[in-house]
Parts: structure tokens; C-alpha cells; sequence
């Protein structure tokens, strides 16, 4: 690649005859190596510039790869976090459920227990009862009999 100062330096022979103006061609070559020279500087910029714009990229694609990994992460986890709160759920139904059939099974048994002691209850009732009853027929029966040796 030519530099601006090789442009500037570069010597022609000089020919007699049919040549060029020396002073003409030494001013284009002036022209061309400032030209040149001008394009020259913002190639050098448009590189830079380049390499910082592929730096950036590079940035924000580690940034979106990160992002990405974060959401995934995030989705992961919500999930668990929703798995977990749903067995904590059913958790709590089946002890519901089993603290409840207990409570049931208790009150069955509770009933049982009251509705034998009523049977025991009425049983003693209707034994007290024929006991009345033959009591009162025997007593019935005393003064019957001491009516008649009255009479």
C-alpha cells in the first residue's frame, strides 16, 4: 500500500521531448497524496470504529445470551416454586381430608357409645319399671287380701 509521502516523493524523468509540465504533475501528485492521505486517516477511523461497533456487539450479545439464561432460569424456577406450592397444597387437602375422617370415625364412635348407653339406659328403665309394676301387683294384691279378712 502506498503512502501519502511515497506519492509526494515519487520523481518522474524528465523527458525532453512530448513530456509532461513538471510543475503541473508534481502539483497533481500533491493533490493526490493530500487525497490520499485524507482517505487513508478515515480508513483508519472507519476501523476503529468498526472494531468498537463489533466490541458493542459482542457486549450485547453477551448481554442478550445472559438475559436469555436469566429467563430461562426464571422460568425454571417459577415452575418449581409452582410445583412445590401445589404439593404443599395437596398436602394440606390429604391432612384436611385425614384430620376430618378422624374427627367422623370419633363422632361414629361417640354415637355408638351414646346410643348403647340409651339402650342400657331403657333396658335399666323397663327392668325398674317391671320392678314398679310387680311391686305395685304384690302391694295390690296385700290389700286385696286384707279386705277380704276385714270383711
Amino acid at each position: 500500500m502506498l503512502t501519502p509521502l511515497d506519492i509526494e516523493n515519487k520523481k518522474f524523468s524528465k523527458q525532453i521531448m512530448n513530456g509532461y509540465n513538471v510543475e503541473e504533475v508534481d502539483d497533481f501528485l500533491d493533490e493526490i497524496g493530500i487525497d490520499y492521505a485524507k482517505k487513508q486517516k478515515e480508513t483508519l477511523e472507519y476501523s476503529k470504529q468498526i472494531e468498537e461497533l463489533q466490541a458493542s456487539l459482542e457486549h450485547y450479545k453477551n448481554i442478550e445470551e445472559t438475559l436469555q439464561n436469566t429467563l430461562i432460569m426464571a422460568q425454571s424456577t417459577a415452575e418449581e416454586v409452582k410445583n412445590v406450592a401445589k404439593q404443599k397444597a395437596d398436602q394440606i387437602i390429604n391432612e384436611a381430608k385425614s384430620s376430618t375422617q378422624k374427627e367422623v370415625d370419633f363422632l361414629q364412635n361417640q354415637i355408638i357409645a351414646k346410643k348403647k348407653e340409651l339402650e342400657d339406659l331403657q333396658k335399666q328403665f323397663d327392668i325398674y319399671k317391671a320392678k314398679m309394676e310387680s311391686l305395685l301387683i304384690s302391694q295390690l294384691e296385700l290389700i286385696k287380701e286384707i279386705n277380704k279378712n276385714d270383711d
